[in-house]
């Protein structure tokens, strides 16, 4: 095991591009306006230990339980798909009734939207081509941006206003349910023309 800083260039670049925690701000605070304060710690701990545990014994793990990967993401894309249902029609899927300190956002926040399906499969297919350590730094890394962005939401929510919040997560909502079709019809092989 070597520290290769191209490598960890490369693997935290895949990483933030698919854990896209910039794009999920509007859900964030989605969620925030719902279920109270977000508990950020928490939130990033619980994101980092999936992705983590993944990392080191994700296949045999599925296989334990008889799942394999494109099982896992579609199970994801059916929860994002609720969430954009929840966001467009403003309606309430997920009940937030959680015990106190923002955990009731742990789903769907930190599992699918962090540490979803994408980000699952994409550690798995780096472990083919990156050395173990180097992804675990990159992950880290992305980590620590996900914690800051989960801090700053007041500081979104201020710049934006009431009127941004509301046109934002009406578009986003219709992204997830774009994102969710498209995470199902890939994992079933099903092709559109």
């Amino acid at each position: 095991m070597h520290i290769d800083f191209m490598e960890i260039l490369a693997a935290f670049m895949v990483l933030f591009a698919i854990i896209d925690i910039l794009g999920s701000i509007p859900i964030i605070l989605d969620l925030k306006v719902k279920s109270g304060d977000i508990n950020s710690e928490k939130v990033t701990v619980v994101s980092f230990l999936i992705m983590l545990g993944f990392l080191f014994i994700g296949k045999p793990l599925l296989g334990v339980f008889g799942v394999d990967i494109s099982s896992f993401a579609i199970a994801g894309s059916i929860v994002i798909l609720l969430l954009g249902l929840e966001m467009v029609l403003g309606i309430e899927l997920f009940k937030h009734e959680g015990p106190e300190g923002g955990s009731s956002a742990i789903v769907p926040l930190a599992f699918p939207l962090i540490a979803g399906a994408g980000s699952i499969t994409t550690l798995l297919s780096l472990k083919a081509e990156y050395e173990t350590i180097n992804i675990l730094i990159a992950l880290i890394l992305n980590m620590i941006v996900v914690y800051l962005v989960l801090r700053l939401t007041n500081w979104f929510e201020r710049i934006l206003g009431p009127g941004g919040l509301h046109i934002i997560r009406k578009v986003f909502g219709i992204i997830l349910l774009a994102i969710a079709i498209r995470l199902f019809l890939s994992n079933t092989g099903i092709e559109l023309n």
